[in-house]
């Protein structure tokens, strides 16, 4: 997937959960964080950014907060929105016959509805931004929404389906996810419980530029 119109700045200081303060061209702007997790490691002040400008003239803030470089000098993006265009992307060539986003199962929307002849099967994405030592942790911050989905691929399986999860890394340098215990331990233990029933860990590694994000190689756990 590609982005157009990418722009470099400096990351100065977050406001809130959407909101930041970035330099651009010699000039603050409030952009918009299209990241809900806590990226600490990631959005210190003086950092690289990158940014695309909305086009949406009603809005309060004019970008978009893309990709971050780490102190380390690792290239992240950090699009929440990322990880299901370019698992979309990646989806279209691997032979199903029905994709279907946003499929409603149980109290829950899964991100994707594949078939393939006699397959049923259910994915969820998540999206990986949190690193330390060359190894991908999630999530970042609690998150009582990914737990409920990987109780709801549990229920899945019991019911006939194949499901998976696929944690998309948006960093070159990560391979690999491990649950963040320390974080979220009940994500941890629901992951753990997914996979005992039968829920597969699916590892896509990304290439990523300021400009581009592309899945780069599908690892099972």
């Amino acid at each position: 997937m590609h982005y157009e119109h990418i722009c470099p700045g400096r990351f100065l200081t977050r406001l809130n959960r959407f909101v930041a303060i970035a330099e651009i061209c010699g000039e603050r702007h409030s952009v918009h964080v299209k990241n809900t997790g806590r990226c600490r490691e990631l959005l210190v002040p003086g950092a690289e950014i990158w940014l695309a400008p909305s086009d949406n003239p009603a809005r309060k803030t004019s970008y978009d907060l893309i990709c971050v470089r780490k102190d380390s000098g690792i290239l992240f993006n950090i699009d929440s929105q990322a990880p299901n265009r370019v698992v979309r992307e990646w989806l279209e060539p691997q032979g199903f016959e029905h994709i279907q986003p946003e499929y409603r199962f149980g109290q829950s929307r899964i991100d994707f509805y594949l078939e393939r002849k006699r397959e049923r099967h259910l994915l969820e994405v998540k999206g990986c931004t949190l690193e330390r030592d060359g190894i991908g942790y999630f999530p970042d911050a609690p998150t009582e929404r990914g737990t409920k989905h990987l109780r709801e691929l549990t229920a899945a399986v019991s019911q006939g389906y194949s499901a998976s999860v696929a944690f998309v890394l948006q960093a070159d340098e990560l391979k690999t996810v491990l649950p963040n215990k320390e974080t979220d331990p009940v994500f941890a233990a629901a992951l753990e419980e997914a996979v005992q029933a039968g829920v597969s860990v699916l590892f896509l590694p990304c290439h990523v530029e300021p400009n581009r994000l592309e899945i780069v190689a599908s690892l099972r756990l």
